[in-house]
């Protein structure tokens, strides 16, 4: 993974966000293009991404909020203001990698980096949202299943998984 630079997101990035968004996710899933500026504009230092050094592509990033809650609710989704800056835990809200940069071990190597920038900031665990077809990922990077969310967004049945720092 060498040939990635995983950083906070510029703000001069936001439009390329949107299209990696819209291309990794189904519509009924994806982030607005209108929450994932404000998303970007008040909390960029929850938003890591992976650039590819050779290209300055960014290939893939994860994003969540900072809050002191436990488990997740679809608010986390759309309101930014929900987040509290110095919240123990971060509610993550969308892994994203290119098609062209899956299956070599990148959306690990985004996980692994954000888990260390968080635990430094003492953080104390990261709650994600995921379809079934995604745990068995989510299980390899070390997260625990809860078991099905409460969260119907974009319709669908997820599971919540968590990892403590």
């Amino acid at each position: 993974m060498n040939q990635f630079e995983f950083r906070d997101i510029l703000p001069q990035e936001v439009e390329a966000a949107i299209a990696i968004e819209q291309t990794c996710f189904p519509p009924n899933e994806a982030c607005s293009p209108k929450a994932m500026t404000e998303r970007i504009a008040k909390v960029p230092d929850l938003f890591m991404v992976a650039v590819e050094k050779s290209t300055g592509e960014i290939a893939g990033f994860l994003n969540g909020v900072s809050t002191n809650e436990t488990t997740f609710r679809d608010e986390f989704f759309t309101d930014i203001s929900l987040c509290e800056h110095a919240g123990e835990n971060i509610m993550l809200l969308g892994l994203d990698v290119l098609p062209r940069y899956r299956g070599k071990g990148l959306a690990r190597a985004i996980v692994s980096a954000y888990c260390k920038r968080e635990k430094e900031k003492g953080r104390k665990m990261l709650v994600l949202t995921c379809l079934e077809e995604k745990v068995p990922m989510y299980l390899k990077f070390g997260f625990a299943d809860q078991g099905i969310a409460n969260s119907s967004w974009g319709g669908e049945e997820w599971h919540e998984m968590t990892i403590i720092l």
